[in-house]
Formats: C-alpha cells, structure tokens, sequence
C-alpha cells in the first residue's frame, strides 16, 4: 500500500543519526507492506490533496499557531484532502484538529512526557477492545476544543482529546507517539532536560511496558480496511 508521509519535523541534535528520522521510524512501526514516500512539508513541500490514498502526518516542534510559511498551506492541505485516509501523531494531531473547526493551545498543564496512560473512550473497527493503553508523550500544545464531526476514542486527565475518530472522513488521530521506542524518548527528554518538568521521573517511567505495537496494529488495520 502507498503511504505518503507528511514530515512535518525532525529528531532535534545528533537523534536523528542515532534513531532514525520519523518517517523511518513510522515505517518500523507499521511493519512491511507499505510503499512510502516522504514530504518535507517545513520546506515547502505538500502533495496535492487527492495525489495519495493515504497520508500520515508527523510530530513537529512546531505550534499550530506559529507565523511559519508551511503551516497556513498545510491547514489547507488537510481541509482539501477530504477522500483520503489520514493519521495525524501529536503535532499531526494538532494541525488536523485546528484545520477541521477544533483549537489549539499551549496548555498550562506544561509538559507531558514520559510514559502516559489513556482511557479507551470508544472502540473503532480497527481497534480491539480494551481498557486502556500506555504511550510515550512529548508535547505541550494541546486540542482544547474538540472538532467537530469527531468522536473521542482516548482520553486521560492530562489530554482530555488524547485521540480522535472523524465520522464524515476517513481520518483519525494521536496526541501520544507510538513510533517512538522507550530509548528514543528517553533520549529526547534528555535533550528536553532544562525545559520539562520531572525529567527523571519522565525517564524512569519509560520503563514500564508500553502499547506501541498494539497502536501501530491500529493504525495499519485503519490504513487497510
């Protein structure tokens, strides 16, 4: 299956060379059966809306609010792309909801990271039923307006819209990271170390196991049906 990948950031200091950039990691995740092709979207670079059956967009250091040049075409990339399958993963998250009638802030929670644990809110198809689920964080922004024509599959305390399912297309998104490992995020907290709160009990929770597979088992059952 063809896959575009939206590349909306990219691993900060020397984790990209240790890691991988996202689009490998999202391609690790997924597994084999996918042909993917990559877009550096902070360069300019979009696809036409109905080029691809399938887009994923990528986590960003980025604010869906930042005066950057990509970020307005992007907005009208994801309104436009209305026939095409779409994930969208934290700042994918983000961008998805704040271009389909939700908002976007910078919490005054402050950071999530680390290890976080989400209800199950409601069960899509390409889920399996279960009650919750625990995923590395890494973000500040959230979506504190829910769009609409969503339904509210995860939520925590922490991110009230943790995931979301569109009902009027075929799209649906995360504010957590399942294409990070346990070793990469810990290694992006460190990098992180002076601006998150509780760095090293962040780390240390990064320990415990986590839902990963079971998430990128979500998404590639959304991708194929």
């Amino acid at each position: 299956m063809k896959l575009a990948i939206l590349e909306t950031g990219r691993p900060p200091g020397d984790l990209v060379h240790r890691f991988g950039d996202y689009p490998a990691m999202f391609g690790r995740l997924l597994g084999p059966g996918f042909e993917v092709e990559s877009f550096d979207v902070q360069a300019g670079h979009v696809p036409e809306p109905q080029a691809h059956a399938a887009y994923l967009l990528t986590g960003s250091p980025a604010g869906v609010y930042d005066p950057l040049p990509w970020i307005e075409p992007l907005l009208e990339f994801i309104r436009a792309a209305d026939r095409a399958k779409m994930v969208g993963i934290c700042f994918g998250h983000q961008v998805m909801a704040q271009a389909l009638g939700g908002h976007v802030e910078k919490s005054e929670k402050g950071w999530g990271t680390g290890l976080h644990r989400y209800r199950v809110d409601r069960v899509e198809p390409w889920m399996d039923s279960v009650a919750e689920i625990a995923e590395p964080a890494s973000h500040q922004d959230q979506v504190v307006l829910q769009p609409p024509n969503t339904g509210i599959t995860l939520s925590s305390d922490f991110t009230p819209y943790a995931g979301l399912a569109w009902t009027d297309r075929p799209a649906i998104s995360f504010q957590f990271h399942p294409e990070f490992t346990p070793e990469f995020a810990k290694a992006l907290i460190a990098e992180r170390h002076d601006r998150v709160s509780d760095p090293a009990g962040a780390i240390a929770s990064l320990g415990a196991p986590n839902d990963s597979e079971r998430v990128g088992g979500w998404i590639r059952r959304f991708l194929e049906a």
